[in-house]
């Protein structure tokens, strides 16, 4: 059978997501700039976003505008990558058993679980801000792993695919959470079509089907029924990546005429480089002249903000010490207690599946988005700091060098218990 001769989807993803996480802070900060250089600057800040482009799609919507683009449109193409990459790590990956998954997906579950509770303590249960819990619950992958890249070698390979890994768990949570908790005034033949689209792209699926351009037409069409039907458009990314075929490769580099490895290759840039610093951009613009302490001690940006910064680090440090020392799992390998608590301080930056949350959680609302905004600029920016501060300074395993040097050798990483016996 023949494979690629690149690298792996694994080892790609990892690098354009470094440099990509790098370029959403830049984006991120250039938003900021706008929003805050100035009344005129701000004004061109809203402008550009709202500029209204047509047609309309959905009387829900009206018409579209570049801010409608690219929320409702081109974050279908990053949930599309996201569903590929949770494909692929279930399938033929990472995930592939429950003893690879155990670890990682408890971390995810607790890392979602703790943010969610500490919010809705600190909201006090106000019905206003109820619909904001699951805000603070989410991982930006491409930011953390940015962060991560500015330590270059002192990071861990293990941690890496850790940090990955969890982020991915964490996104189908996110995506789950967005399905139940943030769809309104569904439309059944709107769902009953987006059904058929689903069943025909199976049924191609199994039939052996694999011209992508087929699939991506069946997507545009998903896409489209579900703006109507009232789940949110995103959602079909997800759900069409379970129907591009895989070509399973275990232990090798990824199949040259696998359509998903092919796809997910393809789009990766796009999303890494276009996408979502699109997004940091369009959605991350907060204007700070007014905002004081009183602002910050908000229930709801202070609920997320301690949902980010302390909720993550509980739940996910937390879990990861109590399945070690009850046996459950072992220690990543080549990596010292004070690194995985960096890797569980940097879960917190929760940037764009946060903002892409706050939108949902309070629509008619955008007061509340803003504070919901400046409790994820908070909370994200102190995750990023302390967990770059610890992770610079945490004392490296006595091995460290050996097993950076293993790793790196290796052609397909995993993540490895601390006193696993490295491959022949």
């Amino acid at each position: 059978m023949k494979r690629s001769g690149g690298t792996s989807a694994l080892r790609s993803f990892l690098g354009s997501e470094a440099a990509g996480g790098i370029l959403l802070m830049l984006a991120a900060a250039a938003a900021m700039l706008m929003a805050n250089a100035g009344e005129a600057s701000h004004a061109l800040y809203q402008s550009l976003l709202h500029i209204s482009t047509g047609p309309v799609l959905t009387s829900k919507l009206g018409p579209m505008s570049v801010h409608l683009w690219i929320n409702d449109g081109l974050m279908a193409i990053f949930f599309l990558l996201v569903g590929l990459e949770i494909k692929r790590e279930f399938v033929d990956g990472r995930l592939s058993s429950w003893e690879r998954r155990r670890l990682p997906v408890i971390a995810a579950a607790a890392g979602m679980a703790a943010p969610a509770t500490l919010f809705m303590l600190i909201s006090r249960g106000d019905p206003a801000l109820e619909n904001g819990w699951a805000i603070p619950a989410a991982t930006d992958i491409a930011f953390a792993i940015g962060v991560l890249a500015l330590l270059g070698k002192r990071a861990p390979t293990s941690l890496k695919l850790f940090l990955t890994t969890v982020a991915i768990v964490d996104d189908m949570g996110a995506v789950a959470i967005i399905a139940i908790a943030y769809s309104s005034g569904l439309k059944s033949f709107a769902l009953f079509v987006a059904a058929l689209i689903l069943g025909l792209m199976y049924v191609l699926n199994k039939s052996g089907v694999q011209r992508i351009s087929v699939y991506m037409l069946c997507f545009a069409a998903l896409w489209y029924a579900m703006l109507l039907s009232g789940v949110h458009a995103t959602i079909s990314g997800v759900l069409a990546a379970m129907m591009i075929p895989l070509r399973v490769t275990p232990g090798a580099p990824d199949a040259a005429d696998s359509p998903l490895h092919i796809l997910e290759h393809r789009i990766a840039p796009w999303s890494a480089y276009l996408i979502v610093p699109l997004f940091g951009f369009a959605n991350a613009g907060l204007p700070l002249g007014s905002i004081g302490l009183a602002d910050l001690m908000a229930p709801l940006p202070l609920g997320i903000t301690a949902g980010l910064f302390l909720g993550k680090q509980i739940g996910i440090f937390g879990s990861i010490w109590l399945c070690v020392k009850l046996g459950f799992a072992t220690k990543l390998k080549g990596a010292t207690w004070p690194q995985i608590y960096g890797v569980s301080l940097l879960c917190g930056i929760g940037f764009t599946m946060s903002l892409f949350i706050g939108a949902l959680a309070f629509p008619d609302h955008p007061e509340l988005v803003e504070e919901a905004k400046l409790g994820i600029l908070t909370g994200s920016g102190l995750s990023a700091i302390a967990g770059l501060i610890v992770l610079r300074f945490a004392r490296l395993h006595p091995r460290h060098e050996q097993i950076g040097r293993e790793e790196r050798n290796r052609h397909r990483p995993e993540i490895l218990p601390e006193n696993a016996i490295p491959p022949r």
